[in-house]
């Protein structure tokens, strides 16, 4: 079955959501045979085809009278399919296990794994800290004194020494020692994630209790603050650098200028003309000092803290930084996007620090859930073979006849086979041409384990997961009504030649086809080899050999530079080649596109009626779909006949009227 038919039926089918009020799931607006059709059922369907209730509640009657007739329709298949025992068949329901493992493993890591996580990424991003840490060296193998004395300094912090003496005294991060360890603000997605764990888990004030192990050693975690993130600010400032005017440097004389700016906006001056008059960043001056939005920890430590303190309209004290003395003046405070209008980031995100150690873990208990046992006999002979046989050429050597009934891993008791990995690695691009070794198995199989466990998971996960629970019924009907129209209409469709032929006599005029010109083409870049070319066919070179050793059209040598039957249109190869008279004649060299054409006319074939065989494929569809139709209307017309659907429009007037 094409997969590509069943997804556009599961859409255009619309399956059913779950879920709705008391009143609606009481009132019917179709019953057939057995079973009857309630209003939240029919809303949540008409909703979900419609794109979600807001948009479906504006929607006309009439649209949904059209709709529930499509959908008692629908349902009437589902009826047939039961009738005929799709539920009990094999093949059918092969593929929807088949399905099951595939989309089960995507939907686990898509729905489980990562957006719980991007939600609880972007609700931790509206909070920020403001952090201190001791870092010391990590050990080497064996040694555990940098994590001893990480423990011991612990212990004094908690007995009350000063965690800023100790960080200026012991920490080796040369940026934050001299300020006791402090780090400024951070917030999620900032640092190393598991030092950001341990400050999540940390309230203000309080130290991690353990020391957190990195890439850079130990640290010591000191919250010194914690409190609702700013997502953006926008504010205006005033520069004094510390240039006199004489541009020397003079603090002195820069301190003096910058407190008469600050007694004109204290008495009330403009705050931007002030701006304008006197502050030294040329870029920002002329607009008032505006700055535009930015984050926290996009400006210098001093300047950021400041702004980022201030009120909307209020204006700071004079602030220092290394390049002068400025006057802040918050404008805006920016709201945070919605949490759509940040997933693309958030996403990004969490693949870059978070997704590779949060995956490892689902895999690790999966394995444990699952009776994971890994086997080691494969590596063994792998290691033992000097043959260097790769993926592609493994069916036919020796390295086969040892391998082929190994057993790679088990999985809740069952075997998965070495060969089974060879066919992953033949099938990548990736791996295909490689030598099986050890190191290339061992990639290879950690994806195999993955994906294999995360189908085993698959299997139920229906049973306990209500929203894959929905979608399998999706699938499952989808395919149920694909075999229903397989066997009752597109199986059925037949369309000869005589039809064809008889359709096409009655209907010539239906079928016409406008001016098309067949032609050859030299191309060149240049148009000096153009000329050259036009001179030599007027010396009588042939034109096919010419196009055939040297037209520069990608793809166009080996066709000697035909194009074959072209409509004409606004292309200027298509109207040079109908300009000429007869066939054979050749054109002089013309500017086309980034380069030079000389065009010869093969035939000419004015607009007027498609022959037969022209129009053949067009006919053809025709038939088919005017047959499709007519078997359509018979199939629905006996399932009509058989369950005798009693459709209550009147029902749909009370559709949408209650908010959900």
């Amino acid at each position: 079955m094409k997969s590509g038919r069943k997804f556009l039926l599961i859409l255009a089918f619309f399956a059913m959501l779950y879920g709705c009020s008391p009143e609606a799931s009481k009132i019917l607006v179709a019953e057939f045979g057995d079973e009857q059709v309630t209003l939240n059922e029919f809303e949540n369907a008409y909703a979900k085809n419609a794109g979600g209730y807001d948009e479906a509640k504006d929607d006309s009657l009439s649209k949904y009278k059209n709709f529930l007739d499509l959908y008692v329709n629908f349902r009437m298949k589902l009826a047939d399919a039961h009738s005929r025992g799709f539920e009990s068949d094999p093949g059918l329901n092969s593929e929807l296990n088949e399905y099951k493992r595939k989309v089960g493993a995507s939907f686990i890591i898509e729905k489980e794994l990562v957006e719980p996580a991007l939600k609880e990424l972007y609700d931790k991003k509206k909070l920020e800290f403001r952090v201190s840490h001791i870092m010391l060296k990590a050990d080497t193998a064996g040694s555990t004194f940098w994590k001893d004395f990480a423990d011991t300094l612990i212990g004094r912090i908690n007995n009350g020494a000063s965690f800023d003496k100790l960080a200026m005294e012991y920490s080796q991060d040369q940026f934050s020692k001299a300020s006791g360890g402090d780090i400024y603000y951070i917030t999620a997605g900032q640092i190393i994630p598991e030092f950001e764990k341990a400050v999540f888990a940390t309230e203000a004030g309080q130290i991690y209790p353990t020391p957190v192990k990195t890439n850079y050693g130990y640290h010591i975690i000191k919250v010194t603050e914690k409190k609702d993130r700013k997502y953006k600010i926008r504010a205006s400032h005033i520069l004094i650098d510390f240039m006199n005017d004489e541009g020397k440097a003079d603090t002195a004389f820069a301190l003096q200028k910058v407190q008469e700016v600050a007694s004109k906006i204290k008495q009330g001056e403009d705050f931007a003309v002030l701006a304008q008059q006197y502050s030294k960043d040329k870029g920002t001056a002329e607009k008032g000092g505006d700055l535009g939005q930015f984050e926290r920890r996009m400006m210098v430590k001093e300047f950021d803290e400041a702004a980022f303190n201030l009120n909307v309209g209020e204006v700071s004290d004079i602030i220092q930084t290394r390049f002068g003395y400025h006057i802040i003046k918050l404008t805006e405070v920016i709201d945070f996007p919605s949490f759509e209008d940040e997933r693309k980031g958030l996403r990004a995100l969490y693949d870059r620090l978070y997704y590779k150690t949060a995956y490892d873990q689902v895999i690790s208990d999966l394995k444990t859930k699952y009776n994971f046992k890994a086997e080691k006999t494969a590596y063994d002979i792998i290691e033992a073979d000097t043959s260097g046989v790769k993926f592609y050429e493994y069916g036919k050597s020796s390295l086969h006849e040892k391998l082929k009934d190994v057993v790679l891993f088990a999985i809740a008791d069952e075997n998965y086979l070495f060969d089974s990995l060879v066919s992953r690695g033949k099938a990548d691009t990736r791996y295909r041409n490689k030598t099986i070794d050890s190191a290339t198995v061992a990639a290879i199989e950690k994806d195999f384990i993955g994906d294999m466990l995360l189908a085993r998971k698959s299997e139920t996960l229906d049973k306990t997961n209500p929203e894959f629970r929905n979608l399998m019924d999706d699938y499952k009907n989808g395919i149920y009504i694909f075999k229903l129209q397989e066997d009752e209409v597109w199986n059925k469709i037949k369309v000869d030649s005589t039809m064809m032929v008889n359709y096409h006599e009655k209907n010539k005029e239906k079928f016409t086809s406008p001016d098309r010109v067949d032609y050859s083409e030299i191309y060149c870049r240049k148009d000096s080899v153009a000329n050259s070319f036009y001179q030599a066919l007027q010396n009588g070179a042939d034109f096919d050999s010419l196009a055939k050793n040297y037209t520069e059209r990608n793809g166009f040598k080996e066709k000697a530079g035909r194009f074959g039957l072209q409509e004409v249109g606004d292309d200027v190869l298509d109207q040079q080649a109908w300009a000429l008279e007869s066939e054979g004649d050749y054109s002089k060299p013309f500017g086309s596109g980034s380069g030079w054409s000389i065009v010869k006319l093969n035939k000419k074939v004015p607009a007027g009626l498609k022959t037969f065989e022209e129009a053949r494929a067009e006919i053809s569809g025709i038939l088919q779909d005017s047959e499709s139709k007519r078997l359509e209307r018979e199939y629905t017309g006996m399932l009509k006949e058989r369950y005798k659907p009693v459709i209550k429009y009147e029902s749909l007037e009370k559709a949408f009227k209650e908010k959900k």
